[in-house]
């Protein structure tokens, strides 16, 4: 979903600013054929993983090794596309991963 969306579900409710400060916290890894790759904020309690969105979809894959954590919405030929996709960028998604973490503590 994306943030604007997001920003206009929530604009009245009382977890507004928590979850507005949730959103803007989601460092974009890489953007691949209209695939968004990117982790929370939030995320460093859990090991290293990728979230990807496109079209209102969502998925999310471990690293290390790479599979599948869960789905919402996409096909399976396009989470093969994807499952691809983070094996050929693990070492970049990795190393920001502990990149971000790491400027966090």
């Amino acid at each position: 979903m994306q943030r604007e969306s997001l920003i206009r579900m929530f604009k009245n409710s009382l977890i507004f600013s928590r979850i507005l400060l949730y959103i803007i916290h989601m460092p974009t890894v890489l953007r691949i054929k209209g695939y968004r790759f990117f982790f929370f904020s939030l995320d460093s309690s859990e090991k290293p993983h990728i979230h990807v969105e496109k079209a209102g979809k969502y998925t999310k894959y471990w690293l290390l090794p790479v599979e599948l954590a869960h789905n919402r919405g996409f096909r399976s030929h396009e989470l093969t596309e994807i499952r691809k996709l983070v094996q050929e960028n693990e070492n970049l998604i990795e190393g920001k991963w502990h990149e971000y973490f790491a400027s966090q503590s």
